[in-house]
């Protein structure tokens, strides 16, 4: 039998939640404040944890916290006085499953507990079946190439977060690698064959967001539907309406327990909640689980596999393109540019070179002039307040610190490097 572990400090509300809720085929259990709470859950673990958010001497939210740190699947639903929105916010993002806002109808409870509910039961499944057949372990390093510490951290935190089902949000800077992300979560935390839908939310119309998205009442419309029992990945998420971003919280609601989300930004998410451009509360339901992609100008010394990985996939018309190499200067050019477009731009920039290169030794000056040229971009003139240092120090990196090599790359006086 399902159970509950009901957290208030009124005895008046455990009488009341105990009529309502044990005809219904759940077990209950009482706490009067936090630590109580904190105590039964660690000595007999519930299915799920209902509690009050204004108790003393642990308020809800600490305890919220707690049980999170000691249960990361723990299923918590906060309830909070009507007015008190800004409180239910806070626990979504301590990670809530839900918040109810007293005082509730009967069938918001119950609604809220059957979601709880099958959350609950969709993590256990997922923890019995282990990781998809398809995504073998060596998956992760097949398609994120690198050994630098970033890229070594980046591929331990997919290897856990794609065993959660919790919402999982991917955060870096265009190029970075937003869909190979998304991909190896799917993969690894879906059966074999689930579905991945995935949605450009900055090319698709408000009407389409609408149809595939919303539906009628809150169920999710054909989008929704169809990521069932697999992923759904929101790409570009920042570009959602408005609009669609309030009604959105209600499917993910009623959905929680159906698909794993996944969703993908180039900008501060959180930031722009906080200045009121972008959903509160669809934000930290969306954000339990963040994940920050690196840009490629902070993993550097990765350069060299990628460039053999791209060259391992690309083909020359005249020679085996594992055969190309790369003169010293050619790799200065391509540690000291800033790559704004990251791991996207490199890899069609040294296709492109591999590609049609007649030689199969590579210099810089085959490479476009944004790259090979490194007076040009940007002036150094022009980084003399500010960002100076900065510029300095990625072409002496990229010179393997050699200061007379890097005064000549820059054509200045060795002097006037720091």
């Amino acid at each position: 039998m399902p159970s509950i572990l009901i957290v208030d400090d009124l005895i008046s509300i455990h009488e009341m939640l105990e009529a309502v809720i044990q005809p219904t085929g759940y077990k209950t259990a009482f706490a009067t404040d936090g630590e109580k709470a904190l105590v039964r859950y660690k000595a007999d673990a519930y299915d799920l944890v209902l509690a009050d958010i204004d108790m003393k001497p642990m308020d809800g939210i600490t305890l919220l916290k707690q049980l999170k740190q000691y249960d990361p699947s723990a299923v918590i639903i906060i309830m909070t006085a009507y007015a008190s929105t800004e409180s239910a916010i806070q626990a979504l993002k301590f990670g809530a499953f839900d918040y109810l806002q007293k005082p509730f109808k009967v069938d918001e409870l119950m609604q809220a507990l059957r979601r709880g509910m099958e959350f609950k039961q969709t993590i256990a499944e997922r923890a019995a079946s282990g990781a998809s057949p398809a995504a073998k372990a060596g998956d992760f390093e097949a398609r994120l190439v690198g050994s630098s510490p970033k890229i070594t951290r980046l591929i331990a935190q997919l290897k856990k977060l794609s065993a959660a089902h919790t919402p999982i949000l991917i955060s870096g800077e265009v190029g970075s690698g937003h869909e190979i992300a998304a991909e190896l979560l799917h993969a690894a935390g879906t059966p074999t064959g689930s579905p991945l839908v995935r949605i450009d939310c900055r090319l698709s119309s408000l009407a389409n967001i609408r149809s595939g998205l919303l539906g009628q009442n809150g169920s999710g419309g054909s989008w929704v539907q169809e990521a069932k029992g697999g992923t759904l990945f929101l790409l570009h998420l920042q570009h959602l309406p408005k609009e669609v971003q309030v009604e959105l919280v209600s499917v993910l609601r009623n959905n929680a327990h159906s698909f794993r989300l996944v969703c993908a930004t180039e900008v501060d998410l959180e930031k722009l909640a906080e200045q009121g451009e972008f959903n509160e509360e669809l934000f930290y339901r969306i954000a339990a689980l963040p994940l920050q992609l690196p840009a490629l100008r902070e993993r550097l010394e990765d350069i060299p596999l990628l460039l053999k990985d791209i060259a391992s996939k690309t083909s020359n018309p005249q020679f085996d393109a594992r055969q190309v190499e790369f003169t010293e200067d050619a790799m200065v050019a391509l540690r000291a540019y800033l790559w704004p477009g990251n791991l996207a731009e490199f890899t069609q920039t040294v296709s492109q070179v591999i590609t049609t290169t007649e030689t199969r030794v590579v210099t810089s000056a085959q490479f476009p002039l944004r790259v090979h040229d490194l007076k040009q971009w940007p002036n150094l003139e022009d980084y003399l307040a500010g960002q100076k240092k900065q510029y300095i120090a990625r072409v002496l990196h990229a010179c393997q610190g050699d200061r007379i090599r890097a005064a000549r790359t820059l054509d200045i006086d060795v002097s006037r490097l720091p």
